[in-house]
C-alpha cells in the first residue's frame, strides 16, 4: 500500500489515510482551512513530504500527525495507520476533549427514550396551550 513515490496531493494523502470518507470531502476540507501543514494553510493541490507536520480539525476534534509514508490509493485501516504518526499531546489534548463532551452529555436525556404516545401528546398539548 505504501509507495516510494517523492509527493502526493494532501487531498489524496487525507483520504488514502482514511481522515476523510471521500476525496471530495478530504479536497472541501483543505480548502475550507480545516487542514495545515507544517503551521501553514494549504490548498488541496498541495504536495505532502514525508515528515510534514499535518493540522486536521473534523467536527470539534482536532488530530496533529506526522507523515510517516505516501499513498495515493485508499487501502485497509491497518494499513492507513502506518502512513502517519500522531503526537502524544494530540493524543492527550483529544482524550480530555472527549472526556469533557461525555461529561456534557452525562445529564442529558437525548434522544428521549420513546416516542411520545396518545396520552404524552394530549399533555404536551395541554401543557404548551396555557388554557
Amino acid at each position: 500500500m505504501s509507495t516510494t513515490e517523492d509527493k502526493v496531493r494532501i487531498d489524496k494523502w487525507l483520504w488514502a489515510a482514511r481522515f476523510y470518507k471521500t476525496r471530495s470531502m478530504a479536497a472541501k476540507a483543505v480548502a475550507g482551512g480545516h487542514v495545515h501543514v507544517n503551521g501553514a494553510r494549504v490548498k488541496a493541490a498541495r504536495a505532502v513530504d514525508i515528515g510534514d507536520e499535518l493540522r486536521i480539525v473534523r467536527e470539534e476534534i482536532e488530530f496533529v500527525v506526522i507523515v510517516q509514508a505516501l499513498s495515493e490509493r485508499r487501502g485497509p485501516a491497518v494499513v492507513a495507520r502506518t502512513l502517519y504518526e500522531e503526537t502524544e499531546e494530540s493524543k492527550t489534548m483529544r482524550e480530555k476533549g472527549m472526556a469533557e463532551r461525555r461529561l456534557l452529555n452525562l445529564g442529558r436525556d437525548f434522544p428521549p427514550p420513546k416516542r411520545p404516545g396518545k396520552r404524552d401528546r394530549r399533555l404536551i398539548r395541554k401543557f404548551t396551550k396555557k388554557v
